[in-house]
């Protein structure tokens, strides 16, 4: 039938399903290129996708974190201010804790170091004052955001670090949070006991005894919060020890079943500008670097008094070659200079009757039962920022413990009748 007769083969129609042609070398040669070029970009996708998913994303940062001149910031590092507030009606509150928290996610390190509420810092707009002065200077301009950002830009010029993020929390948030991951077993190292009947809207008692006790959040507040003769640099060391005893806790098996809630309580409880992922990856630096040994510090200087009010002065040279150090960063002749004249600034700032002790005054039978008269409701902020001892005839140690009779001792509060001075045995503060 010709070649091109119907030929059935195995019930197969060849006409019908003709062998297609030979592809030309060059037609399949560009089928490789394609080929080649579709994998490299698989591989390269891949390798981007992983990078991303290695990296962490706490060393992100936002496109309006405007670094100002002058201020060191890390690369492989983030820092995170880290803030206690005290807020009440008819006040524009108090930053009560401070501290910065220097993360290295890659390392699985972190630091802390915490800033005493009294450290003499200079507030841009505002002059010299107590470091906790500025939350409330920015809120009763700004609310609390501005009471935010004023803190922030206050602790950035005084570190001479750019801070990366923020976390604020206020005293009943911290509660919530203390419940929610079923409370702290802490070592109480000595009796604690104080009352103030003007304090916290009806009253407040601390009353802890020595030994191991478990805290609920409104005891743990008390216990973070007690002042005693130490003054400040005690309460430091004890809310250093509860963040220890709270890692402690989070890391444990036991606190798994709780992760929902807890995670829950904290995204609803704090103000941040982390995300989520941001800060269960904050969350798992910390666990890990508790198990590397997290460092805690504080502010190096001395306590120096300044017109009756009890100061810390920073040894600033000290503390910024240390920061330096806890971010990798060698600090250049530029850097070094600007340090240097940071420190002359502080230095000749001081005034010349600054003395290590209050001066003493005749003693007055209205001295421990003082009444404060400002108007209820007032910021002191507005003022001055500062308040003086309740009496300056005690001791260098009892005075600072006896500072004011509210949990703020040199910033705006509600005004309230002053509590009596109490003798020497009983000088735990709440501030």
């Amino acid at each position: 039938m010709g070649s091109f007769a119907v030929i059935r083969k195995e019930g197969i129609n060849l006409q019908t399903n003709p062998i297609p042609p030979r592809q030309s070398r060059r037609s399949r040669r560009k089928h490789r290129i394609w080929l080649w070029v579709l994998l490299i970009l698989a591989f390269v996708g891949a390798a981007v996708a992983g990078a991303m998913f290695a990296s962490s994303s706490l060393l992100d940062k936002s496109a309006d974190d405007i670094v100002e001149d002058g201020l060191l910031t890390a690369k492989d590092k983030s820092t995170i201010m880290i803030m206690g507030v005290d807020e009440r009606e008819d006040d524009v509150g108090r930053s009560d804790t401070l501290m910065v928290a220097t993360i290295d996610p890659k390392k699985d390190q972190a630091a802390l170091m915490s800033i005493p509420r009294d450290t003499r810092v200079k507030i841009k707009g505002h002059g010299w004052d107590k470091i906790n002065a500025a939350y409330a200077y920015g809120s009763a301009k700004g609310g609390t955001e501005g009471g935010e950002k004023l803190t922030q830009r206050t602790v950035e010029d005084f570190l001479g670090v750019n801070m990366d993020h923020y976390v604020v929390i206020n005293i009943q948030a911290f509660q919530k949070i203390i419940d929610a991951i079923g409370g702290i077993d802490i070592e109480v190292e000595k009796r604690m006991y104080y009352e103030d009947p003007w304090d916290d809207d009806g009253g407040l008692i601390i009353d802890l005894k020595p030994g191991m006790q478990h805290m609920d959040g409104k005891t743990a507040v008390t216990y973070v919060r007690y002042r005693d003769e130490e003054g400040d640099i005690g309460r430091i060391k004890r809310q250093q020890k509860f963040m220890k005893a709270c890692m402690d806790k989070v890391t444990s098996p036991a606190i798994i079943p709780k992760l929902p809630s807890v995670i829950k309580e904290v995204m609803s409880s704090v103000k941040t500008d982390l995300s989520f992922r941001q800060m269960l990856e904050f969350a798992g630096t910390l666990k890990e670097a508790q198990k590397n040994g997290l460092k805690t510090e504080m502010v190096p200087g001395k306590p120096l008094y300044i017109d009756g009010v009890s100061y810390w002065i920073p040894d600033l040279r000290k503390l910024r070659t240390t920061l330096a150090e806890t971010l990798g960063i060698q600090l250049n002749a530029s850097e070094r200079a600007l340090l240097d004249r940071a420190e002359h600034e502080y230095e000749t700032s001081i005034p010349a009757n600054a003395t290590s002790a209050p001066a003493t005054k005749t003693p007055s039978s209205k001295s421990s039962t003082q009444k404060n008269t400002q108007s209820p409701g007032k910021s002191q902020a507005s003022t001055s920022g500062k308040s003086h001892s309740t009496s300056s005839t005690e001791s260098h140690n009892s005075s600072q413990a006896q500072e004011s009779k509210s949990p703020s001792s040199s910033v705006s509060q509600s005004a309230a009748p002053a509590a009596p001075t109490k003798n020497s045995s009983n000088t735990g503060k709440t501030q």
